[in-house]
């Protein structure tokens, strides 16, 4: 069975801005994120996925994206240790729950910026690492020796994709979507020798987070908004749902944000 770590939208609103996308004069609407989070959460218990909840805290607006909370890897959570101030307090909760679960926390060392899953995503058994908005390369390279990876850090270009997971989702071993608008010459030169089967997402589309998919067997849940990316997938035999997620996008989050996989990420080699 699937296992996806998620938290509750109840304090979740706008009250800081550290991306492009957050405005505090333009906030979420609270009833309606939370509708938007119960609906997602209801496709993936259709598909078999076992939600387990953090508890959501005052203050702690974002820990409703629990992608950035920890790199799961077998039994490990390698812990996030976010740039931003506002995101640290999240650290101990995440830390606590991970242990209460029984996964084993590894801490990086302290100066080192690291974003889990928002910033590593495997696919294969190679680890794509963003870097440089959030995450920074030597935290990056950290995280694969404490994983026995191999690790392509790739510089992010553009602060409206400021996680890896905002422009580039692995769907299986050398199959994934990304956004070549976010990524230097050099790093779409590497995805297209790593990845053999890699789609492109059109601006339009990448805008609604078209790349910040949740996968599930071959099932692939978007925001609405990404008709040709959906296209696309249905021709390659995938299943695409659309969900809409847009006081998410205030944030600079939506369906992947808001998803921690706790058993490995479909494309990820090691959970076979």
């Amino acid at each position: 069975m699937p296992h996806i770590l998620m938290c509750p939208p109840d304090f979740y609103g706008i009250e800081y801005e550290i991306n492009p996308w957050m405005s505090r004069s333009r906030q979420a609407d609270q009833p309606l994120a939370v509708k938007q989070w119960e609906g997602l959460v209801e496709i993936l218990k259709s598909l078999g996925v076992k939600i387990s909840l953090l508890t959501p805290q005052v203050g702690l607006p974002d820990l409703v994206f629990t992608a950035n909370a920890a790199l799961v890897y077998k039994q490990w959570a390698i812990l996030s240790h976010f740039r931003y101030e506002q995101r640290q307090g999240e650290e101990p909760i995440c830390a606590a729950w991970f242990e209460a679960n029984g996964l084993t926390v590894e801490r990086l060392p302290e100066g080192r910026f690291f974003e889990g899953a928002g910033d590593a995503l495997y696919c294969g058994d190679t680890l794509i690492a963003g870097y440089r908005i959030r995450s920074d390369i030597h935290a990056q390279q950290l995280v694969g020796q404490l994983t026995d990876s191999r690790v392509i850090p790739l510089e992010l270009m553009d602060g409206h994709y400021y996680h890896l997971d905002t422009c580039f989702c692995p769907l299986a071993p050398g199959k994934a979507i990304y956004f070549p608008g976010a990524f230097d010459d050099y790093g779409r030169t590497v995805l297209k020798e790593l990845v053999p089967e890699l789609i492109p997402v059109a601006a339009e589309e990448a805008h609604s987070f078209a790349c910040n998919a949740v996968v599930v067997g071959s099932t692939v849940i978007t925001n609405s908004g990404c008709p040709n990316l959906h296209r696309d997938l249905a021709s390659r035999d995938f299943t695409p749902i659309e969900t809409p997620l847009s006081e998410f996008v205030k944030a600079g989050g939506s369906a992947k944000c808001l998803t921690l996989r706790l058993d490995g990420e479909e494309a990820a080699s090691w959970r076979v």
